[in-house]
């Protein structure tokens, strides 16, 4: 008795069942007693009085408490004795006692919601779905997941259960407003804004960005999974490839095909073909030639040039096309020095002009990593960082001679290579070292006034016309992996576009990088040989700032949040809603929930400056006729029936070009480029293949212009012929025979009776060189 009138918890009585014999149970007739309020020490062990156990046991759900063979007459005799007591005690707290119970437990589901990807329920829904005497059921544990089951709530003393509102009425019973979730009418109180879940993060794919990935993630307070999760996520980061995992949903932080693209062959084939075409605009990129297939062409090149002019002494870089971190980059004085034996056959590599008058600083060289976000690809989003990393030599630089050429901390800028010099400088300061914040070397060259606009112009650019040389092969893989109409993921990257400033301070592109490094440390020798990795605060304070505002930009739930901070912002008048409908403030007072965060480093560049860069997308347009003849979904290579098929409904064989000879136009150009190729997985006719073709077309049928509009003049025609074909099609599955006689009368008459001329082909491409505007 004395242990039953110290006890502190409130749960509610149950007669318990009265036995006879062997343990058979009877059935007492008339009515249940009232349940009367009894206290219990959840503290206190079990004595063998089954108070604990009854306490526990049951879940508090509906019950009350169910004493076992022992105590259970003599606690219920106490339990009847303190009722008045205790009905005086519940009155002054019954009223703040369900309210904090109920936000609690509301409160422990939405994050168990969050963190197992699953859209919240308020405690109103779930109270009027699930029955008051259903046990709560725990989900299996995840990876990952960090959650404790909500503990169940006691029944209130004294106080009679409610029913639950019935589904589509206010508490008070006025009926709610149509819509579900955030959609909801405003005029509501904070519980019927929930908490839109975390978005998940798979980064068991990030390898070396991993660090970085963490402290991003830990900002915005999202959730991340280490391990991988049975799940889908959001966002999927990989470390190297597309193809890291098997992916079927969300977003991946890598393009399908983007590895080969940015290859040194790859990447100066891509750009050599807009070179032919506007060769002014793409006078950023060195002259270069792929070995061994170039090497005569090359040899026969420099040699021409040094019999016209005896005082040119150039000097030329050679790059291993799958080379990384300056492995196997040397520099040569003429094609002799090239060393062609072993190596070079079995991996080949790209040879170019040498930069020999770069700008220095320190009387050091230098070059420049800037990330460049591919935030979508059709339609085309390019966005760049604000800073980025400036990597210096670690000797004065010299022009080269042939006896300095084999100075690498001289000539080549990689940090994987100088970081082993004896004159690396490690700094904190994103102003001096060998490593230094972009923003801090244009801020020194304003002071030497130096124009920063116009740098950043160019360099600007510089990136939008290189993304566009490379995004019609880029379509092709993609269309490839993830054919229209099957499910897949969406697709985003970050970029290392590796640029090199002229002491005239135009810029040169050097390479792009498909994975460009995102470690925050860096290495340092303790003794000969001993390394350990040490925080850079420079590298941290850049690569964070690009992955965290990469994430915020690619966030999927931000419509949804933003959606909801403006039913908060601005409720609408005249509607009803449940008592407390005043408080639209979330808690804290932040409508934003990035408000805590710097402004995005990031800023949009296409299709910001679409107007002045669209001339240029000529490729990209032939790059949509390949992939419409293509035929099979899956495949890179184009057919010789999809080659003539988009021949003949194009209309673009003739008396001096027929069937026969574009049969024997594709066996050449195919069996040229499919020897080049490494790739002999499928065979027919690639992209590129199919581009040397195009232009050879154009040049038949339009000889007078020059090749930049030939090539727009026959794409003109193509999709002209295309479209009326498409318009046919779409009459004839609408009306039938009878209908699409009556559509194509009127289709002949808003359509033009006959292809443009010539003439009207090349104006309707437009002014092929716009006039440059700054970029800022």
């Amino acid at each position: 008795m004395a242990a039953a009138a110290s006890v502190t918890g409130a749960v509610t009585w149950a007669p318990p069942p009265m036995r006879s014999g062997a343990g058979r149970r009877l059935s007492l007739p008339g009515p249940r007693p009232e349940a009367a309020p009894a206290l219990v020490d959840r503290s206190l062990s079990d004595h063998g009085n089954g108070l604990g156990r009854g306490a526990r046991g049951r879940g508090g759900s509906g019950g009350g408490l169910v004493a076992d063979r022992g105590g259970g007459a003599a606690a219920a005799a106490v339990a009847v004795a303190l009722a008045p007591a205790l009905s005086a005690m519940q009155r002054g707290g019954s009223e703040r006692e369900p309210a904090a119970g109920r936000e609690a437990a509301a409160e422990q589901g939405r994050a168990d919601a969050g963190a197992s990807g699953e859209p919240e329920r308020t405690a109103r829904e779930e109270q009027a779905k699930a029955p008051a005497s259903a046990p709560a059921q725990p989900r299996a544990a995840e990876e990952g997941d960090a959650r404790v089951l909500p503990r169940p709530l006691p029944a209130l003393p004294g106080a009679s259960p409610q029913p639950a509102p019935a589904r589509g009425l206010w508490p008070h019973g006025k009926p709610r407003s149509k819509g579900r979730g955030c959609k909801r009418s405003s005029g509501r109180g904070l519980d019927e804004f929930p908490a839109l879940r975390p978005v998940t993060v798979d980064s068991s794919k990030a390898r070396t960005s991993l660090d970085a990935l963490k402290i991003s993630i830990r900002q915005l307070k999202w959730k991340e999974f280490p391990l991988g999760r049975r799940l889908p996520c959001d966002i999927y980061w990989h470390g190297v490839s597309f193809h890291d995992n098997d992916i079927f949903s969300g977003q991946v932080n890598k393009f399908p095909g983007m590895t080969e693209m940015v290859r040194k062959i790859t990447l100066s084939r891509a750009v050599r073909i807009m070179q032919n075409l506007f060769p002014e605009e793409y006078s950023f990129y060195p002259r270069s030639w792929i070995l061994p297939d170039e090497f005569q062409l090359f040899a026969a090149q420099v040699r021409m040039v040094k019999d016209g002019d005896p005082s040119w002494k150039p000097t030329f870089i050679v790059k291993p096309d799958g080379g990384c971190q300056g492995d196997g980059i040397y520099l040569i004085k003429d094609p002799s020095d090239i060393r062609l034996t072993g190596t070079l056959q079995r991996r080949p590599a790209v040879v170019q002009e040498y930069i020999c008058k770069p700008l220095l600083i320190d009387k050091l060289k230098f070059d420049i990593r800037l990330y460049v976000l591919l935030k979508s690809l059709d339609p085309l989003e390019i966005y760049i960082a604000r800073d980025g990393l400036s990597r210096f030599c670690t000797e004065p630089y010299q022009e080269p001679t042939p006896k300095n050429l084999h100075h690498i901390f001289m000539h080549l800028t990689n940090y994987s290579l100088n970081i082993h010099s004896r004159n690396f400088v490690h700094s904190d300061s994103a102003s001096t070292g060998s490593k230094r914040t972009f923003s801090s070397i244009l801020c020194r060259l304003s002071s030497k006034g130096v124009d920063i606009k116009k740098v950043w112009s160019d360099i600007i650019s510089l990136v939008i016309k290189t993304v566009i040389a490379l995004t019609p092969e880029l379509k092709v893989f993609y269309q490839s992996d993830i054919p229209a109409g099957r499910p897949g993921p969406t697709c985003f990257q970050i970029l290392g576009f590796d640029i090199l400033l002229m002491k005239n301070l135009k810029p040169i592109l050097l390479e792009v990088n498909a994975n460009p490094s995102m470690r925050i440390e860096h290495e340092q020798e303790l003794s000969p040989g001993v390394f350990e990795y040490v925080p850079s605060l420079v590298d941290e304070e850049v690569k964070v700032a690009v992955i965290r505002d990469t994430l915020r930009l690619m966030d999927p739930l931000k419509k949804k949040r933003e959606n909801q901070s403006q039913q908060r912002e601005n409720p609408l008048a005249g509607k009803d809603g449940p008592p407390g409908s005043d408080l639209a403030m979330a808690p804290g007072g932040h409508l934003n929930p990035e408000a805590h965060l710097p402004s995005i480093c990031l800023k949009q560049v296409f299709p910001k400056y679409a107007q002045q860069f669209n001339y240029l997308r000529l490729v990209d347009r032939m790059a949509n006729l390949f992939i419409r003849f293509l035929g099979i979904k899956g495949t890179t290579k184009l057919g010789p029936t999809g080659f003539r098929t988009f021949i003949r409904n194009c209309k673009l064989s003739s008396s001096s070009l027929s069937m026969a000879a574009v049969d024997i136009l594709y066996i050449d150009i195919t069996r040229r480029w499919n020897s080049m190729t490494l790739d002999q997985r499928d065979s027919g006719m690639c992209l590129q293949a199919f581009i040397e073709a195009f232009f050879y077309l154009a040049q038949r049928k339009f000889k007078m212009l020059p090749l930049h509009e030939q090539v727009a003049s026959l794409i003109d025609l193509c999709e002209y012929h295309l479209s009326l074909l498409d318009e046919k099609r779409l009459v004839y599955g609408r009306g039938g025979r009878a209908g699409s006689q009556e559509a194509s009368g009127t289709s002949q008459e808003a359509s033009p009776a006959a292809p443009p001329a010539e003439g009207q082909l090349a104006s309707c491409t437009g002014k092929l060189s716009h006039p440059k505007q700054a970029l800022s």
